[in-house]
């Protein structure tokens, strides 16, 4: 495989204007062929996508999902840029699907890695740092080391990370690409909630062994 440089990831960064992992991404699928990248991320929709990226998304819809046996519930906000959009058939699917995708990943916390708080990112660090495999190597062995496994950790939080449970060829974020190509506007995830029946209240345990040899105990 061709070595995937940073000048030919900026080139068709400025030929495509998609995002830096996407383009290499891109070369990486046609072994660094410059043309064949661009034309991969235009089927993917990603090239029309990054262009919109920068544009307002005011407009949008909030969707829900009940799962089977109402034991879990999802409410996300979807933003897009017109209300004329928002109203659309695809539209509508597309914020289904994703409210579908959030009731199925139970670890998901947070729409990107941007959105992760700095204290939480820090405490992953510090745990990482003293797990006992990393006790006798070298710093910065250790230091690459950690760094991976916390934005492996990281990137397991995100929802736009997540494989798509339609389709496990493309990650949520290339769902909501495909989308922006297709309907022609900017679209972004802005926040969800994930209820589950009973989550933090605490049960109480009955010991029924217990309660048997306490009612013998009053005959």
């Amino acid at each position: 495989m061709a070595e995937i440089s940073a000048q030919l990831v900026k080139e068709l960064r400025d030929k495509t204007s998609a995002g830096m992992m996407d383009c290499k991404k891109a070369l990486k699928e046609t072994n660094g062929d410059i043309e064949k990248a661009a034309e991969w991320l235009r089927q993917k929709g990603i090239a029309s996508a990054g262009k919109k990226a920068g544009r307002t998304t005011a407009e949008g819809l909030v969707g829900s999902y009940i799962h089977t046996g109402s034991r879990i519930g999802v409410l996300v906000e979807v933003n897009c840029q017109t209300d004329f959009v928002a109203r659309s058939g695809d539209f509508k699917d597309l914020v289904q699907n994703i409210a579908m995708q959030i009731a199925a990943c139970p670890n998901v916390e947070y729409v990107k890695v941007e959105d992760i708080p700095l204290e939480l990112i820090e405490k992953e660090k510090a745990i990482e740092l003293g797990r006992d495999d990393l006790g006798n190597k070298p710093l910065a062995i250790r230091e690459k080391i950690v760094q991976g496994r916390i934005d492996k950790r990281l990137t397991e939080l995100c929802l736009i990370n997540q494989p798509y449970i339609k389709d496990q060829t493309l990650t949520v974020e290339e769902l909501v690409k495909q989308n922006i190509a297709k309907l022609g506007e900017n679209i972004q995830v802005r926040r969800f909630v994930r209820f589950v029946l009973g989550e933090g209240i605490e049960k109480e345990e009955n010991n029924f062994a217990e309660e048997v040899a306490a009612q013998m105990g009053q005959k």
